[in-house]
Parts: C-alpha cells; sequence; structure tokens
C-alpha cells in the first residue's frame, strides 16, 4: 500500500529534487535497498541520503519538500518592488541584469552586484 502511494507520488511530482528524494524513499522503504546502494545509483552522498530519509520518517511525503529559508530581508519595501515590477512588465522592450540593477539603485537607492 505504502508503496502505491509513494509510486504514484513520483509519477506526479514536477519538482526534480523532490522526485529524486521520493525515489530515494522508495529504494529504502519499498524495495528494501541499503542507503549506501542506494547513494551510488543515485549519485549522491550519504549524508543527503540519511537526511532525506529521516525527514521522510518523521514527516512524510512533506517532509520531501524544500522549507522555506528567511535569507536576508529585502532592503526595498514591498511597494517599490511592485512599481518596478510593473514598469518592467509594461516595458516593450528586453531588459538585461544590468539595466534592471540600474532601475533598482536610481528607483530605491539600493545597490546591488553581480
Amino acid at each position: 500500500m505504502k508503496s502505491n502511494v509513494l509510486d504514484k507520488a513520483y509519477r506526479n511530482e514536477r519538482d526534480g529534487r523532490v522526485k529524486e528524494r521520493i525515489l530515494l524513499v522508495i529504494r529504502v522503504s519499498s524495495d528494501r535497498q541499503h542507503i549506501e546502494s542506494v547513494v551510488d545509483e543515485l549519485h549522491t552522498s550519504r549524508a543527503w541520503a540519511y537526511k532525506w530519509h529521516k525527514r521522510y520518517n518523521d514527516e512524510g511525503l512533506d517532509g520531501l519538500r524544500d522549507r522555506p529559508r528567511s535569507g536576508k530581508p529585502s532592503e526595498i519595501s514591498k511597494e517599490e518592488t511592485e512599481k518596478i515590477r510593473k514598469r518592467l512588465a509594461d516595458s516593450n522592450t528586453g531588459w538585461d541584469i544590468k539595466q534592471v540593477m540600474d532601475l533598482i539603485q536610481k528607483e530605491t537607492g539600493v545597490k546591488y552586484h553581480k
């Protein structure tokens, strides 16, 4: 039964990283392979495999998804971000990264580096 759920999840998953993690769980839990042999098959590290296998055991399929990361807070307000996005979307010309960075600096005073 558990194998059918994992097989279906694997077939329906669009995120390649999550799909690889589901495959790990299928090989270890359903196919009864040792993690070390699955690591060789998937060309990954033992630490990676143990981490995701434990997350699956603790949290189920949801544990195989990436968790949100806090990261550095934006120096630009949501309003400024929306204004810039609208300006970029309304333009009929393409933008390269330098032009976008220059626009952000001009509109907000925040300077980003490549």
